[in-house]
């Protein structure tokens, strides 16, 4: 695991400073702003930055061009940020743990880390809008972001999860909940990159060839990083995970462990994976270097947080 180590360190170092000045100083003496921080600033694995970064240099990206995909990833990782402060919340999954310390909600209460949930989402679609005012062909990357955030993406995917408690739901729906609830904000991640370096429009992105890919590849790696949750959920402890386990079971929600049990989850799992290294192959015929993409799955099958 030492290659994954190494590029998740890399990708620490080359997202950190971007993420510390989201907010001015003077903003980060507000409370809700010290709030949004806490948990933006809390550590995890920044996978979604990471595969942000690895998509830009297999793309050959310019040092201008990195410039810009350091700065939707930090704007991404505030949306990823938000949806987990709201996510811990009471009223949602009720968690008190989060990347080993206590939730936002639990550090700043209730009402404060709702706030700083809002802030985080508010304040990156202002960076979008910044963006695109500056550079108006980043106008489909910023608003495929927003979409991929919203009700055709992750909140879609709450939404369906909410409403599907204490029951059995069906592998189509659990499979769509998932591709939404984590794969939308992962196919931003993976594909952003190919936006912005063409300047894109939605004609351009849906005609292109790399593009095509990479969403498959992003849907693959998506499935295969929520099934490993979910097995972990039930195989791990707090303190290897950083966070709560056996709140699937608590919450009587269903899993790809509920639904097909322990051992075919885990052929589930490799099959994904399997179908992700296929793409980067594809990729890989095209003349991309799709090592450390080769890297990040092996990572999802055998991680252990």
């Amino acid at each position: 695991m030492a290659d994954i180590a190494r590029l998740i360190e890399e990708c620490s170092e080359w997202i950190t400073p971007e993420l510390e000045s989201c907010f001015t100083v003077k903003q980060q003496e507000d409370i809700t702003v010290k709030a949004a921080m806490y948990s933006l600033m809390g550590g995890g694995k920044r996978l979604r930055p990471l595969m942000m970064k690895m998509t830009a240099e297999m793309l050959g990206c310019s040092e201008d061009e990195m410039a810009d995909v350091r700065y939707f990833a930090a704007t991404l990782e505030m949306i990823h940020t938000y949806s987990l402060i709201h996510d811990d919340l009471p009223a949602m999954d009720n968690d008190d743990l989060r990347r080993g310390r206590p939730t936002c909600h639990k550090a700043f209460g209730e009402g404060i880390a709702l706030l700083a949930g809002d802030l985080l989402l508010n304040s990156a679609y202002e960076r979008l809008f910044a963006k695109t005012i500056s550079n108006p062909g980043y106008a489909y990357a910023s608003g495929r972001m927003c979409t991929l955030a919203g009700i055709e993406g992750m909140v879609g995917g709450q939404s369906i999860d909410l409403a599907s408690e204490d029951k059995k739901i069906s592998m189509e729906l659990l499979t769509e909940l998932q591709e939404k609830k984590t794969g939308a904000l992962i196919e931003t991640a993976i594909v952003t990159p190919c936006y912005l370096k063409g300047n894109m429009t939605e004609e351009q992105a849906e005609s292109d060839k790399t593009v095509r890919l990479l969403r498959q590849l992003a849907a693959h790696l998506g499935l295969a990083f929520q099934i490993k949750d979910d097995l972990l959920d039930v195989t791990s402890t707090a303190e290897v995970l950083g966070k709560s386990v056996g709140k699937d079971s608590r919450d009587d929600k269903s899993t790809f462990v509920t639904l097909l049990g322990l051992e075919q989850a885990k052929v589930c799992l490799e099959d994904e994976t399997a179908a992700a290294v296929k793409v980067l192959k594809e990729l890989s015929d095209m003349g991309y270097n799709t090592e450390d993409y080769r890297i990040l799955a092996d990572y999802m099958i055998s991680r252990e947080n």
